[in-house]
């Protein structure tokens, strides 16, 4: 007898499901594929708008930051003091309010948010004037003892940083070059932020932040801009109440212009103690926000008479979203 030519059932089943189970593999690799070519399509959307929105605000920021320097050099008065156009922040202000008639934003423009401040380098100690003639200077030293005591930081920490940087500056003064110049000194901090390369832990650093900088040499202290603060850690003889009282009566009356002025309201303390009335070292911080990204830049310029020379520039980008 001849044997039946038609599969049976179960062969029929088993043939049609594992067609249905390859149909089902196909289907899913294409959607694999697709939807990695569309993620790869809007990753580099968005790559593109962060990069474009990125070089605008840093197109923005840049003549903002132009402007500040032209306000500086515009300043021309014997005394530098916190009544000047330069020292009146700008609060954060919609972009479009400076525009004019015909130049309106149009619709669908991201709204541009700009807001800066011009802060007098020199109201703050300087971490430079520690040093004075390759030698830690014991005056300056003490200054900062009262400063560290004054804010409860630890003055074991004063001592290592001064020591550091000492180190440091002996290290820039031979040059990377020469063999005598120690491996193991730090690196000289350009900014607050960076004292915790010599030796500073990173509460202290948060701690002296209102009441310190780095400037590239040493440098006296603007009575007129400085806080109580600083100035009862600057002058010996001067206790934190003064300093409270004088700050206080400092903004109902002329600014000091000349050392005897400075003298008469503080005491025979100011040729020996780096007091001033001028200031040849700013900082100017700027931030601009466009719709999820906040950029910040942070410029320390130096003044000589109508030059305003920018010394070093950092910039950070926040995204807000």
């Amino acid at each position: 007898m001849k044997r039946n030519a038609h599969p049976r059932p179960s062969q029929a089943i088993a043939s049609r499901g594992a067609a249905l189970i390859s149909a089902m593999i196909t289907v899913t690799l294409v959607a694999s594929l697709a939807s990695a070519a569309l993620w790869q399509q809007w990753r580099q959307v968005e790559i593109e708008t962060a990069e474009r929105s990125r070089a605008q605000t840093g197109w923005l920021l840049t003549g903002a930051l132009d402007f500040t320097r032209l306000v500086l050099r515009e300043d021309k008065g014997p005394a530098d003091h916190l009544a000047e156009p330069w020292a009146l922040g700008l609060q954060e202000s919609k972009l479009s309010t400076f525009l004019t008639q015909d130049k309106q934003m149009r619709e669908g423009d991201p709204e541009v948010y700009l807001s800066g401040q011009i802060t007098d380098a020199q109201s703050r100690l300087n971490v430079m004037n520690l040093i004075e003639n390759d030698k830690i200077s014991p005056l300056v030293m003490a200054s900062w003892a009262k400063l560290f005591n004054l804010l409860g930081l630890p003055v074991a920490e004063l001592n290592g940083m001064s020591q550091q940087l000492l180190a440091a500056r002996q290290a820039v003064a031979l040059g990377a070059n020469n063999p005598a110049a120690g491996l193991n000194a730090p690196l000289l901090p350009q900014m607050t932020s960076q004292l915790g390369w010599l030796g500073l832990s990173p509460a202290t650093v948060t701690a002296l932040k209102p009441y310190v900088t780095v400037l590239p040499e040493r440098t006296p202290l603007n009575v007129n801009t400085a806080s109580a603060e600083a100035l009862f850690a600057t002058i010996p003889t001067l206790d934190m109440a003064t300093a409270q009282q004088f700050v206080r009566q400092r903004a109902n009356r002329p600014p000091l212009d000349d050392m005897a002025a400075i003298q008469k309201a503080l005491g025979n303390v100011a040729g020996e103690n780096g007091l001033s009335f001028a200031t040849k070292y700013f900082e100017i911080r700027g931030r601009l926000r466009l719709d999820d990204l906040a950029q910040e830049e942070v410029m320390l310029v130096e003044r000589n008479g109508p030059q305003v020379k920018s010394l070093w520039r950092y910039r950070s980008t926040q995204s807000l979203g």
